[in-house]
């Protein structure tokens, strides 16, 4: 049998003290290719805080429980380390493939230092694992876990996506944090069933059902503390890319609605809506971004959304 592996090292980058190297490896195997793919940073973080207190909800840096106001830290950026792999094939006229990773986080500060206890926010993360099946004639369908769609564009086209972002004084966690929560909601990541239409053009949509969030505690002490679901949630997302001479981007609209049981008595629907622009040019990107939100949540979905009384905010 003939095996031919080809390995392709994309790079290494190397600033204030980081590092940051991806690799992908495809092995044919069959009538399937493989895919393992992934990738590697540490950055050392020295953060500064200047209040004690944070508003309720509110992601900015706060000083430690000894009121000190530096911390350092090595930690992973907002992009995890990386480990994922990919099966494709075409079979009956079919395009087919299924995704698997997981992302370890950088060593904790703890004791231990080895993220003992999968329930701390710097245990290993398992992003994705789903099936896709489809044809460019009519589209594809997704089953499982897999990025969200609603701000999925936000979060992918962040500058600081490769970095470290937001929330340096998170050290220990398994990320920092971009502009979650300061400029976007988190995209998150959901179980799914997702239809994406064929590429018109460079016009595409995806619309999808996603995993009610039974459960949800909330951060903020004038909240009520858990947000139950009676439905799937709906997610949608339309883009447009172009390219033109020196030019390209992509516009996109999106928008989701869950329906939120706070408490025994109250109910109501929340929702939000989108709008994104990407120009690049060369070396030279810009995103804007916006977004707006009803009963939505403060930096991810239904977190900090309801009054103690289940009203929503």
């Amino acid at each position: 049998m003939n095996k031919n592996i080809k390995l392709a090292v994309a790079g290494a980058v190397l600033a204030m003290s980081a590092s940051a190297a991806n690799a992908g490896i495809i092995i044919p195997a069959g009538e399937w290719t493989l895919d393992v793919n992934g990738n590697v940073n540490a950055f050392a973080i020295f953060g500064k805080a200047k209040d004690s207190n944070v508003i309720g909800g509110g992601l900015a840096n706060v000083k430690d429980g000894a009121s000190e106001s530096n911390g350092q830290g090595i930690n992973t950026g907002l992009l995890p380390a990386w480990l994922g792999f990919t099966g494709t094939t075409r079979q009956n006229d079919t395009d087919v493939s299924f995704t698997i990773s997981m992302q370890p986080a950088a060593s904790s500060n703890g004791i231990t230092g080895d993220n003992a206890g999968l329930t701390t926010n710097n245990g290993p993360l398992w992003r994705q694992s789903f099936v896709s099946f489809g044809d460019k004639s009519w589209g594809s369908i997704k089953l499982g876990k897999d990025i969200g769609i609603f701000a999925s564009n936000a979060i992918l086209n962040d500058m600081t996506l490769l970095g470290v972002g937001a929330g340096a004084a998170m050290s220990g966690g398994s990320t920092t944090l971009g502009g979650i929560g300061t400029g976007y909601i988190y995209a998150g990541w959901k179980g799914q069933v997702a239809y994406t239409t064929p590429n018109f053009n460079g016009f595409q949509a995806t619309v999808g059902i996603t995993n009610p969030n039974q459960g949800l505690a909330s951060t903020m002490s004038t909240a009520v503390t858990t947000y139950n679901q009676d439905r799937f949630g709906l997610e949608g997302q339309a883009n447009y890319s172009f390219a033109a001479d020196n030019f390209s981007g992509k516009v996109w609209v999106g928008g989701a609605t869950y329906n939120v049981k706070p408490t025994s008595t109250s109910e109501y629907t929340a929702t939000a809506a989108d709008i994104g622009l990407n120009l690049n040019t060369g070396n030279l990107g810009l995103t804007g971004y916006y977004y707006t939100g009803d009963g939505a949540g403060s930096y991810m979905f239904h977190s900090n959304s309801a009054s103690t009384t289940g009203k929503k905010a």
